[in-house]
Order: C-alpha cells, then sequence, then structure tokens
C-alpha cells in the first residue's frame, strides 16, 4: 500500500535559532575559512579574503559571523608572526620561525574548513582576538 504524495510532509526548515548552522551557512563558514589560502597567490589574501566573506554575511549569518572573525584574527595574528620572523631572520631563527609558522597555519586552516564544514564551532589555538 503507497502513500498518497499529498499526505507525506516534508522535513522542517532549519530552524535559525536552534543552534545548529544549516548547510549554506556552514558552506559559508568553510569559505571564510579556505579564503585564507589566498594568501599565497595575492598579497595580504589571507587577511583580505575572510574579511570579504566576514563583511558580507556577518549580519544574516551567526555562525558565518562567528567563524568569520576567528579566521579573521587568526590570519591578523599569523602575519604579525610571519613579520616578526621576517626580521628575525637576519638573526637566523627567523627562517626556521618562518617554516614553523608556515606549516602551522596551513595545518590549522585545513582543520578549521573541515569543522566547519562539520557545522562545529572551531577556535585557533594561540590567537590575538583583535576583531571582537
Amino acid at each position: 500500500m503507497s502513500v498518497p504524495p499529498e499526505s507525506v510532509t516534508p522535513p522542517p526548515p532549519s530552524n535559525p535559532g536552534s543552534g545548529v548552522p544549516s548547510a549554506e551557512e556552514r558552506q559559508w563558514a568553510l569559505f571564510a575559512h579556505l579564503s585564507a589560502l589566498c594568501g599565497l597567490v595575492i598579497p595580504f589574501g589571507t587577511i583580505i579574503g575572510p574579511l570579504v566573506i566576514w563583511l558580507i554575511k556577518k549580519e544574516t549569518m551567526p555562525f558565518v559571523n562567528d567563524q568569520g572573525k576567528e579566521a579573521l584574527n587568526f590570519n591578523i595574528t599569523v602575519a604579525i608572526a610571519m613579520i616578526v620572523s621576517w626580521i628575525l631572520c637576519f638573526i637566523l631563527i627567523g627562517f626556521v620561525l618562518l617554516a614553523v609558522v608556515g606549516i602551522g597555519w596551513l595545518v590549522l586552516v585545513i582543520i578549521a574548513t573541515i569543522r566547519a564544514n562539520e557545522g562545529t564551532t572551531y577556535r585557533y589555538p594561540f590567537t590575538l582576538r583583535l576583531v571582537k
């Protein structure tokens, strides 16, 4: 015996107040973290990418607002660390620090991207929270 199509109720839409981010919010949060990889091609792209996504979506998507700020704060912190490491290249320890910061940045951006795709709030370690 089959059920008539008019008696089948579709699943309810995602409730923004439920605390669970929608698929679209997860996707934009993923882009906020992943856009930092623009810095591999564009100067200051590590900051510009998350900043643009955060500014566009912060009013309409709370999860993107949170994760966009987190990505922006982390990439500002990494930019400061890279500048300090570059200055320390004059006493040779900077070369090691540049490599450590660069590899750490890449690994943490990938982890944050995966967590955002899962809908989990991610907090980067060692981050200065400059944008509130």
